[in-house]
Formats: structure tokens, C-alpha cells, sequence
């Protein structure tokens, strides 16, 4: 039979090494919580014609402005304007392809000076999460301040 008086003593020591671990760092967070979002057709004068407007769920909201970090693959899709992705599958399979959706995909502001990438390159990158919810030139995931983890 465990001590109780132990547990009593050691369970917060571990709650305590725990969080003293993950404070201070981006939120890792998976694809799967940027899914929380919904698209309407609405119309836009910029180009005359409809677009998908997005409506992000409560999780992803919560996101908003937080430091985070996710894993994907990397799709450099200008070279020349240094305008890099990171999608949640491969090249091919991406959201630019059809098998995917918006939400599959976020743009990469890096900061200056960072590595080249071989698309589909699979990295980690942290920075601060904006959602974009009318700007039809960019996505509607934006990762400001964006670096490579390592």
C-alpha cells in the first residue's frame, strides 16, 4: 500500500517540475487544433468574385497572438519574394493540389537571414500565431516572427 503522506508530498513536486518546464516556451500545437475553423463563400471587391472568408472555432482562438511551434513540411513557393509555407502534407498532397483545405497550411514570416529550404523539407518552426480573416493576399495562418527550432 502506497503512503499517502508520500503522495501528498511528491504530486505537487511533480506538477511543479512539470510546469517548470513548459513555462517560458511556445505551446507546441498539432494540425489537427488548426482544423478548428469554418469557411463561407462571400464576395470580394478586390478581385469580383467570391472567396473563402474563415470563421475560427474557439480553440483557435485561443491561439491567437500566442507563441507556438508545429511541425511540416516546407514549401518555398517564391523564392525571389522569400514567401515560404508550411503545410501539413507533402508537396503533392497539399493544399495548392486540392487534397486539402485551407487550414492545412500556414505562411512563414521569417525572420532575416534564416537557412534555405528543399521543399518538403520536414521542420519544426516557432513564432507568434496571427489569424487572418480578410486579407486575401495572404493565409489565413500566419506565423510572425517565424525560426527554425532546434
Amino acid at each position: 500500500m502506497v503512503n499517502k503522506k508520500f503522495l501528498y508530498l511528491f504530486l505537487p513536486l511533480l506538477f511543479l517540475m512539470g510546469t517548470a518546464f513548459s513555462v517560458g516556451g511556445p505551446q507546441k500545437i498539432t494540425w489537427e487544433m488548426l482544423s478548428d475553423v469554418t469557411f463561407v463563400k462571400e464576395y470580394n471587391d478586390l478581385v469580383d468574385a467570391n472567396v473563402w472568408k474563415p470563421t475560427f472555432g474557439g480553440s483557435v482562438l485561443a491561439l491567437e497572438g500566442e507563441e507556438i511551434s508545429i511541425t511540416g513540411y516546407v514549401i518555398t513557393v517564391d523564392i525571389a519574394s522569400d514567401y515560404v509555407v508550411l503545410s501539413s502534407n507533402p508537396f503533392a498532397a497539399c493544399f495548392f493540389c486540392g487534397n486539402a483545405g485551407p487550414e492545412t497550411v500556414l505562411e512563414l514570416r521569417l525572420k532575416p537571414d534564416h537557412k534555405r529550404f528543399s521543399t518538403d523539407e520536414v521542420a519544426t518552426f516557432k513564432g507568434r500565431l496571427k489569424l487572418n480573416r480578410s486579407d486575401i493576399t495572404a493565409l489565413n495562418y500566419i506565423l510572425e516572427d517565424a525560426d527554425i527550432v532546434r
